[in-house]
């Protein structure tokens, strides 16, 4: 965890170096994605009818013929949570494809590529980083797949768990809650290390111009042994995104229901709410880059080690060739 707190202090003191330069890019490029998650989520409630209550009777039959208890209140709410995830990313994906992943490739552009941002101000040009999202779009839907694959995954483990547990007559209501406590920790776990993952690929993929499954693997390489920093960098980035949507749905999404109507001063707190989440998308991507670039200067020094250590083992060899 000390790793991950001093990469978390670096990217902050990184953010505030280039601080016109990622402002601009949260203000042009991230606010319409952070809007567009916001206003889905809270139209939420108003989209049950056609589209959000068809994705969660779809889920609760797979849920059902999985043989999932019903009884236990986890499957229930990661049902809806599972509903929400999707009703969102259906909304968003337009502007999930074009304005984020254009300020994900300017933002690794001013921090992997050698652009000072203290010199310039505003976001880099557009055709500096635009081969930078070439790269990045197919790795983005790799990353889709990837995702969809590890929650496929995880429940189809849990569907032969649960199964074998009915099977050997085990299914007692303690037994029931423990597995499903279990899978709760477990399902937590895989989506995390895949959401690393698949935001460290992003960068390689950026950095080393290469797209779609390459960048994933060199990701799984570059996190080896760092599982737990990665996890504490991913922690508060994640926390920070939900307590400000939280606070958009109290503040603002409440707050017009109650009134009805849209006044003025709600109106500037919903932009400043939806401003400080695009500052805190654009901080994740710092923390990612700065991540990378830990990855890769220790797998450097570790490749320089072997070769120094190789060449040692090799020196009295030479020596007895030389001798003869």
């Amino acid at each position: 965890m000390g790793m991950a707190v001093w990469i978390v202090r670096r990217s902050i003191n990184a953010f505030f170096d280039g601080y016109q330069s990622f402002t601009s890019i949260a203000a042009l490029l991230v606010f319409p994605v952070s809007a567009s998650v916001l206003l889905s989520q809270a139209l939420i409630p108003f989209a049950t009818p056609p589209l959000l209550e068809a994705i969660s009777l779809r889920l609760w039959s797979l849920f059902q013929a999985a043989r999932f208890p019903a009884s236990v209140g986890f499957f229930s709410l990661l049902n809806v949570k599972l509903a929400q995830t999707v009703f969102t990313f259906v909304s968003t994906l337009p502007l999930v494809l074009t304005f984020q992943l254009l300020a994900k490739a300017s933002v690794v552009h001013v921090v992997c590529e050698g652009r000072d941002p203290r010199r310039k101000r505003g976001p880099p040009p557009l055709s500096s980083f635009l081969p930078l999202y070439r790269s990045i779009l197919p790795t983005h839907l790799f990353n889709s797949f990837v995702v969809l694959s590890a929650n496929a995954s995880t429940f189809a483990l849990l569907f032969l768990v649960f199964n074998a547990v009915d099977l050997l007559g085990l299914s007692t209501s303690n037994v029931v809650l423990c597995l499903s406590a279990a899978g709760a920790v477990l399902y937590s776990v895989v989506v995390a290390n895949t959401t690393v993952i698949c935001n460290l690929a992003i960068v390689v993929s950026a950095t080393d111009n290469c797209g779609g499954y390459l960048p994933v693997l060199k990701a799984c390489l570059l996190i080896r042994g760092r599982v737990m920093t990665a996890l504490g960098l991913a922690l508060p980035a994640n926390l920070g995104m939900a307590a400000v949507e939280a606070l958009f749905q109290y503040r603002v999404v409440r707050q017009y229901n109650l009134s009805g109507e849209l006044n003025s001063s709600l109106f500037w707190e919903a932009f400043s709410i939806t401003y400080f989440h695009a500052l805190l998308v654009v901080l994740d991507v710092i923390m990612s880059c700065m991540f990378f670039k830990i990855c890769r200067t220790d797998c450097h020094s570790d490749c320089e080690k072997g070769h120094e250590h190789h060449g040692e083992e090799l020196e009295p060899e030479d020596k007895v060739t030389l001798h003869v």
